[in-house]
């Protein structure tokens, strides 16, 4: 039974009398928005914590920079931990920061395979406002450390926790609220363009941040928390799932062009399935009437879902322990303060921006999804080498290569937790079941998750011994993330070989 449309929609669809074709284009441009917006605000109350790592644990003999601040050091001696935040102002702080990544990212990667399953079975609308609305009272409430002047683990630790869990609500949503709205004809491109809004909400958040880490840190949780909790608000009136709900034209999910003339070979080609693999997946075909959710295990069985979820678990570690850690990088290798390094750090994302428009773009006009994510991929390692050496040498050599990083290590994360999660959880054996995108996208997702937890966590233990050994991992990392899609490289080749 299809559900009533928001209260906010019906109200202006009262005064809507355009033809059906014109307010399914509106109604398109509406969600692409309303979504981007959303889950901007999710990035934008996730970044500020590694805004403010650059004071809660910091050399205080070179942080207090401001000349118009007094400040009485001779009575602190040779301690340089007087004005950190307790309890990170010890020898395992950097352990201890990491414990906060590691508690939020470990929470959201379990919350992740929950929420797609619950995303399957409840109306996403609900699902959405309630999770951002949580989303922002966690956030507020890490914020409120400050003002209260609390200094137990224990009490960041459980909002790290319980906001990992509320936060994992957003993506699966998102992406199907997108993908029941457009076709796959350009979904590369136009998910490309979309999913700028995790750069977008990063920079935002290092901004908002920035802009009170050296005064009251707290409120560069609090402002964000707020801003997330009100678009919750908006979204409980004016979001609608599924074009069904106001009675709009569906979307044409079948491939794009170059897939069309042989539909069933190239579908399986492009994710690499094998004869035993179709008649593995042929047991999620559904009779498109009586649409049902489908488990973890039978999603696990579609074309492609594995590999891809493994390599986004690499490619998802390297670009959250720069989100997490990019910020106090920067403070420490070039020097800057911590307002500078957050808005240097802003860069990484801009860099971003076009590294995954572009992988949308390349993998629309190839109909190549895992070769686009192979060729970024390869790049990104001498990249990732090269910014270590050289991107603290000068402002310049901070803005560009930092750029160029956030280019090629965030193009194929972007690539794989849109299109291509977008075009497996609507993929051809699955007969038209739109009930498996949330599922879909939260294994890929998940997955990735898991990795983004461990990414940050080696990062605060690895740092201890030197900025170049993170690097080392992280690069072993990228090359790992490359290694799992040969398979389905070679499949593609193989597949683009016999059409010419």
């Amino acid at each position: 039974m299809t559900s009533l449309p928001p209260i906010g929609i019906r109200l202006l669809s009262s005064l809507d009398g355009t033809p059906n074709s014109s307010r399914t284009f509106r109604y398109k441009i509406f969600i692409l928005i309303f979504t981007f917006l959303c889950y901007t605000s999710y990035h934008l109350s996730r970044k500020p914590i590694s805004v403010v790592k650059s004071v809660l644990n910091r050399n205080c003999s070179l942080s207090i920079s401001d000349p118009s601040v007094v400040v009485n050091t001779s009575s602190h001696g040779n301690n340089t931990k007087w004005c950190d935040w307790k309890p990170f102002d010890q020898d395992n702080a950097g352990s201890l920061l990491g414990s906060l990544d590691l508690a939020y990212l470990f929470s959201y990667a379990v919350g992740m395979f929950i929420s797609g399953q619950v995303a399957e079975r409840v109306h996403l609308r609900y699902f959405l406002s309630a999770g951002m609305i949580s989303s922002g009272i966690m956030t507020i409430l890490f914020g409120m450390g400050y003002f209260w002047n609390i200094h137990n683990i224990a009490f960041f630790i459980g909002i790290q926790v319980i906001g990992g869990l509320v936060q994992s609500s957003g993506w699966p949503s998102v992406v199907t609220c997108v993908g029941n709205w457009y076709g796959k004809g350009k979904r590369g491109l136009i998910m490309g363009i979309w999913n700028s809004h995790t750069s977008v909400g990063n920079i935002l958040g290092s901004l908002i941040a920035g802009i009170f880490v050296n005064t009251a840190w707290g409120w560069s949780f609090i402002v964000p928390g707020i801003i997330i909790g009100t678009l919750g608000i908006l979204v409980f009136f004016f979001m609608v799932p599924s074009p069904e709900e106001v009675k709009c034209e569906l979307p044409d999910q079948l491939p794009a062009t170059k897939y069309t003339d042989r539909a069933t070979e190239s579908s399986d080609l492009e994710y690499g399935a094998t004869n035993s693999q179709s008649s593995q997946t042929s047991l999620i075909s559904l009779d498109k009437s009586k649409e049902k959710p489908i488990s973890l295990w039978r999603a696990l069985f579609i074309p492609g879902v594995i590999e891809f979820s493994l390599c986004l678990f690499f490619a998802k570690l390297v670009s959250y322990t720069f989100l997490f850690w990019l910020p106090k990088y920067i403070h420490e290798k070039a020097n800057y303060d911590p307002e500078k390094a957050a808005d240097i750090s802003t860069l990484f994302d801009v860099g971003g921006i076009f590294g995954g428009i572009s992988a949308g773009l390349l993998s629309d006009f190839t109909g190549m999804r895992a070769t686009t994510c192979v060729i970024m991929l390869t790049l990104s390692a001498p990249v990732l080498y090269i910014y270590n050496l050289y991107g603290s040498l000068s402002l310049a050599h901070s803005i560009g290569l930092s750029m160029v990083c956030g280019f090629f290590v965030n193009g194929p994360y972007a690539l794989i937790t849109t299109a291509v999660s977008a075009d497996l959880g609507t993929h051809e054996v699955l007969k038209g079941n739109a009930k498996a995108l949330s599922t879909v996208t939260a294994i890929i997702d998940g997955t990735g998750s898991i990795g983004a937890a461990v990414g940050p966590l080696l990062a605060g233990v690895i740092e201890s011994s030197g900025w170049n050994n993170v690097f080392y991992m992280l690069i072993g990392s990228d090359i790992m993330a490359l290694l799992l899609l040969l398979r389905l490289l070679y499949k593609e080749i193989s597949s683009s070989l016999r059409r010419s």
